[in-house]
């Protein structure tokens, strides 16, 4: 199963109030294991960015600006996001911004129905608990000691384990490969078939010769415990 985990930086809240796409990170998942296959832009937003956004992932006007239109990487982004579902932490807003930067580019945009949210699926998890990136990374463990800024592919990284642990965790890789060793061992395993021959049962009776010995040797012994028994009888 293949799956693309995402993050977005923008220049602010509301794609509908003119806010822009500045920075997209995208990684690929098969059967919930990054491949090592990414996708990664940043884009020329057209407009100045404001201080708040600024604070927030340090990518400022002059960084930004010899940067491609998202319309000059939409291509791209779409080869690499096929018709796969879409991971997101509140997903509600990335999947805003990255549907109206596609309505801009006269391309259809992304189904709801593709979309899955890790805040909602923390928020059913750990009721009343904080459902950050960050505070989610605390509770499963996971390092971030090198996120000083958020950035797009760095928080995309981050989610990508995060997901993994929502969804089960590290045991899902460790299920499927006891799996596949047992089918190696049952498919490489020869068998044989070995007939048995049923045999007569053996007498178990004592012979003539095996009484006649067995009374000389009762006849050897002196007062025995069971001819009180005979006696008192």
């Amino acid at each position: 199963m293949r799956e693309i985990v995402f993050d977005t930086e923008t220049t602010g809240l509301s794609a509908q109030n003119g806010d822009r796409l500045v920075e997209i990170g995208c990684i690929e998942l098969i059967n919930r294991v990054e491949t090592g296959r990414v996708f990664h832009a940043y884009f020329n937003p057209q407009r100045s960015m404001p201080s708040e956004a600024q604070a927030v992932h340090g990518l400022s006007d002059a960084f930004l600006s010899d940067k491609p239109l998202f319309a000059d990487k939409v291509e791209d982004l779409l080869e690499f996001l096929e018709d796969s579902p879409l991971v997101a932490h509140n997903a509600q807003f990335d999947f805003s911004f990255l549907n109206h930067e596609l309505g801009q580019c006269a391309r259809p945009i992304v189904a709801p129905t593709r979309m899955i949210d890790t805040l909602a699926m923390a928020r059913t998890r750990h009721p009343g608990a904080k459902h950050s990136l960050d505070a989610l990374c605390t509770r499963y463990g996971i390092d971030r000691s090198h996120r000083v800024l958020h950035g797009a592919l760095l928080d995309a990284q981050l989610l990508a384990q995060l997901y993994v642990e929502l969804t089960g965790g590290r045991q899902i890789g460790l299920m499927l490969a006891a799996e596949e060793t047992v089918t190696v061992s049952i498919e490489s395993r020869s068998t044989t078939v070995v007939a048995r021959v049923a045999r007569a049962a053996r007498p178990h009776f004592a012979s003539e010769e095996e009484l006649r010995r067995h009374a000389e040797f009762v006849n050897r012994l002196t007062d025995p415990l069971w001819s009180e028994g005979l006696a008192a009888g």
